[in-house]
């Protein structure tokens, strides 16, 4: 009798230490997930949205251990400006070649590879990010807090083939000189 109950403790604990470590996968409200970018220039910025195509987050009991997220290239939205005052044309040419290319890659990719805890419900994220078909790994901070995780990721648009109006490459621009580096503010409902 007293084996069978140290086999059944035993069998408790096991369960209980497996359940702890159980990896759960939480799929992004992409309806209620909003993604604004910044792109910045000598003369001035440009803002906007993408949207999220899907993604999804996972956790090992309640700490974050990796996450995939598809963004939709084609879906570049100019907030800045209005309709009919040049919106049109700018986010023809964000979609164009020159910068996103979405006709040809229509979806850009975020793939965490390592987490490492920074601090209360701060993680520090390396990741592979694919826009245009070409992959740089990418190091940001993300809080996630109870249904919502938020981050900031600046991103060197010139890694990816994006070159247009790049000091980097072109000499002479002066003030028509786009940085090279732009700004995402993500907030994803979980």
């Amino acid at each position: 009798m007293k084996q069978l109950k140290s086999i059944a403790l035993a069998l408790v604990v096991a369960l209980g230490t497996l359940t702890a470590t159980a990896q759960t996968t939480k799929k992004v409200d992409v309806s209620k997930s909003n993604i604004a970018w910044v792109g910045k220039k000598v003369t001035g910025s440009h803002e906007g949205t993408i949207a999220l195509k899907d993604g999804a987050l996972v956790f090992k009991g309640k700490k974050l251990a990796g996450g995939n997220f598809t963004v939709d290239m084609t879906s570049i939205n100019v907030t800045d400006m209005e309709a009919g005052k040049g919106k049109e044309k700018l986010e023809g040419h964000l979609k164009a070649d020159d910068f996103f290319g979405s006709e040809k890659f229509a979806t850009s990719k975020l793939v965490f590879k390592t987490i490492a805890a920074k601090g209360k419900d701060t993680y520090t994220v390396t990741a592979d990010l694919t826009i245009k078909g070409i992959t740089n790994p990418i190091t940001f901070d993300m809080v996630v807090a109870k249904n919502a995780a938020t981050t900031k990721l600046m991103i060197d648009r010139t890694k990816y083939d994006i070159k247009y109006g790049s000091k980097s490459f072109f000499e002479g621009i002066g003030d028509k000189a786009i940085y090279d580096e732009f700004e995402l503010n993500v907030t994803l409902a979980i």
